[in-house]
Formats: C-alpha cells, sequence, structure tokens
C-alpha cells in the first residue's frame, strides 16, 4: 500500500492511497487521517477489506503534496549509518548507531521550500530513507523488529554544517530548522517494499548529480536499529527515524559546495517517490 495527504487549498488534508494505476483514491470515510493515532495492522486490515476502485478519485493537478502522514511524535535521526559516508566524512565507521533528534517544526511536505536564513553558511542535503513505526516498540529483538515497522518514506535531513559542527553543544541545534525534514511523498507499507536493504538513492542539485547510493551500504539495518533504539526508548505509532545518508553531501565534497538561495535540490529512493525543494532565503 502507497499512501499520501493532499492538501485541497481549503485548509483540508485528504488522506489517501494510490490505487494500481497510480490514482489517488480517498481514504477519509475509512480513516480521518494518517498519522500517529491512526497507523498499524488495523489499518492495513480495513483498506485490505475496500475495493479501492469505489473509493472516490482525487485530481493532484496543482495541488500541494503535504507529509504522508501528520506531525510525527518524535522525529529521530542516525548519524553516519553508511561505511562509504563516514570514510568520505573521515570518521571511524560507528561501534554503535549515533542518535540524535530533529525539532517538530522541520517537518514538512516533500516539495515545501527549503528555508535559508541570513546566519546560515553551511547549508548541506542529505537523502535518506525514514523508517515510521507502526506500534509501540519496547526493548524488541532484532529477529521481531520488523513487525513494529508501519512503512517507509523518503527523507532529506536537511543540515546547517556550521552550526552543526562549529558551533558549541549537539548536532540538533544544525539540523532543527523550519523545513530542514521534507517527508514522502508516499509512505509505502513495508509489506509493499520487497527488500529494504537493496534500495537505490539519488540526489541532485540543480540537475547535477551529488549523492547516489544504496541502502545495502547501511552499516546498521532498518532491524537493528529498531531494535536498539528500543533498548533505550519506547517507540510510538508513527515516529520517524531517519536512518542515514550515503556519501556525495556538500560537507563531503573538495573543496565543500553549500546550497545558496535560489537552488533547487531533487532526490529519491526506489520506489518510495521522488521530491523537490527550492532553497528560499528569509529576510
Amino acid at each position: 500500500m502507497r499512501f499520501l495527504r493532499v492538501d485541497m487549498g481549503d485548509g483540508r488534508v485528504v488522506p489517501c492511497i494510490l490505487d494500481a494505476d497510480g490514482s489517488a483514491r480517498d481514504i477519509s470515510t475509512l480513516v480521518p487521517d494518517l498519522g500517529p493515532g491512526t497507523l498499524g495492522d488495523a489499518l492495513i486490515e480495513r483498506i485490505a477489506a475496500t475495493e479501492i476502485t469505489s473509493l472516490p478519485l482525487v485530481d493532484l493537478t496543482g495541488r500541494r503534496i503535504d507529509a504522508p502522514m501528520a506531525q510525527p511524535g518524535t522525529i529521530w535521526c542516525i548519524g553516519l549509518n553508511y561505511s562509504d559516508h563516514a570514510a568520505e566524512a573521515g570518521m571511524a565507521i560507528p561501534k554503535e548507531p549515533i542518535l540524535f533528534n530533529k525539532a517538530a517544526v522541520t517537518y514538512c511536505g516533500p516539495n515545501d521550500p527549503i528555508l535559508m536564513s541570513p546566519q546560515m553558511t553551511k547549508l548541506d542535503w542529505e537523502v535518506e530513507l525514514g523508517i515510521v513505526i507502526g506500534k509501540a516498540a519496547l526493548n524488541v529483538s532484532p529477529d521481531a523488529a520488523l513487525e513494529y515497522v508501519f512503512g517507509y518514506v523518503l527523507v532529506n535531513d536537511v543540515s546547517e554544517r556550521a552550526w552543526q559542527m562549529e558551533r558549541e553543544g549537539q548536532w540538533v541545534k544544525g539540523k532543527s530548522f523550519p523545513n530542514f525534514c521534507p517527508v514522502g511523498p508516499h509512505l509505502v507499507t513495508r509489506q509493499a517494499v520487497e527488500d529494504v536493504q537493496s534500495l537505490s538513492m539519488w540526489l541532485d542539485v540543480n540537475g547535477e548529480r551529488k549523492q547516489t547510493g544504496s541502502t545495502s551500504r547501511m552499516i546498521f539495518d532498518v532491524a537493528t536499529v529498531v531494535s536498539y533504539m528500543s533498548e533505550f526508548t519506547r517507540l510510538e505509532p508513527g515516529d520517524l527515524i531517519c536512518t542515514g545518508t550515503p556519501p556525495g553531501v556538500g560537507a563531503g565534497m573538495k573543496p565543500p559546495q553549500w546550497l545558496k538561495a535560489g537552488d533547487c535540490v531533487t532526490l529519491g529512493i526506489e520506489g518510495l517517490g521522488e521530491q523537490a525543494q527550492t532553497v528560499e532565503p528569509l529576510a
């Protein structure tokens, strides 16, 4: 199943599912919204029992696509989780997953602008696989971990490297500006992804390829990440976990390359859709 949420322009955001032809169908009669309170096995069972083609079509022409689920309770991130990205950064491969957070205000639609304040000097990009939790997970084993995953999304973990690496404190400072977490367009259930550890991924800036990678290069795979995190916290339905990025980030270029006002960032992950953002300067 592939879900999305469509901004109707009148204050309503309509939850939808893509049918076999790729058309959006309104599922608001089955679920009021897609989010922390509604994601889970019961939703999948309800939709599976419904004739999808009987649901109303939603015309996507000219409409904004919102993030594919309502605001997560928590946005988690895994740092340096690709062996080739760790090498690019000149850092040792972590012995355990590196955990940090992004603030709630970072969460936005897949094609919303990347906001750039005058204080930013090293604005960077990161294509990432996102895990969406489907049921509460606490102290779960790696063998059982995928049972707690509802699905997967495409994420751009936008970062301000000067704030992240050169200012005092934790990485969260360089990760938490508004619109620093574009998500979607689709939320794809785990059952619809044949092998989550074999997905190709890419990112372009102004049409030039910057990142090419595969989830096969993750140091800690999805099951390991979910199990590991559940040792330290209870993951809740709707929580989003951004799982790290392959090489090709601006900070890793020689010399480094940073986003500037007007730049266009496009990215995608096999089976999860594509995003496009323009860097928008703030006064």
